[in-house]
């Protein structure tokens, strides 16, 4: 297995030396907007141990995630009005991950819309907005 690399995006907002919009924290996960949204109110989860994806993942690691992805994925749920939740969860490169941390995406969604193409950057206002909506519905 390759090693866990420190310096991945992830790695460092867990360190606090890139900032985030936090949507939810506890002691094992944060939740957090992400910047390129596809959908309002595209958040992540990740772990706060070092954990490169599923692959690796200890099981308490994926315990702890996937109870932060079910309420957080309620919450957006219900502050969306949206009619379901995708999630997504990439691993290894050929299995379209980018960010060698484990993180599942939470996209609220609604009937007949589609996703946004991703790569483009989010108004941050907008997503400040989508994490305040978030959080009221927790």
């Amino acid at each position: 297995m390759t090693a866990y690399d420190d310096q991945n995006i992830f790695a460092k907002i867990l360190r606090g030396e890139i900032p985030n919009v936090t949507v939810h924290e506890d002691d094992d996960t944060l939740c957090f907007m992400d910047i390129m949204p596809r959908t309002d109110g595209h958040c992540l989860v990740i772990p706060k141990t070092p954990c490169r994806n599923v692959l690796d993942a200890s099981d308490a690691q994926l315990a702890s995630v996937m109870s932060t992805v079910k309420k957080v994925a309620n919450a957006a749920k219900a502050a969306f009005g949206a009619d379901g939740i995708t999630l997504q969860q990439f691993n290894e490169a050929a299995g379209g991950q980018e960010v060698f941390h484990l993180h599942f995406h939470i996209h609220p969604r609604h009937q007949g819309v589609s996703m946004r193409p991703p790569g483009k950057m989010g108004d941050m206002d907008a997503i400040k907005a989508h994490a305040d909506a978030i959080r009221a519905a927790l």
